[in-house]
């Protein structure tokens, strides 16, 4: 996580950008999330205890299904289909 005040110092950057700065940084953004995403997807097995913040705010469930870029997860009630940067394993 960054601090507040390097989130404070992208601020000013971003607000500084022009719309040709914005997509290159925009697809940096898309890669890294991807990297998160696919790194997260090594970690992770059937059966390993899993947290998400959905719709619903922060759920934990049950790894059933790692597949390339999302994660069936089982939340007791419901199977949800999630991407992979979105979780986090549980210790």
């Amino acid at each position: 996580m960054l601090k507040s005040t390097e989130m404070e110092t992208i601020n000013a950057l971003v607000s500084k950008m022009s719309l040709e700065d914005v997509k290159n940084v925009s697809e940096r953004l898309n890669m890294q999330r991807t990297f998160i995403g696919k790194q997260t997807i090594r970690t992770l097995m059937k059966g390993d205890k899993v947290t998400f913040n959905g719709r619903r705010g922060l759920t934990e469930g049950t790894v059933l299904k790692v597949n390339i870029k999302n994660v069936v997860v089982d939340t007791g009630s419901t199977r949800w289909n999630v991407p992979a940067s979105m979780l986090t394993k549980v210790a």
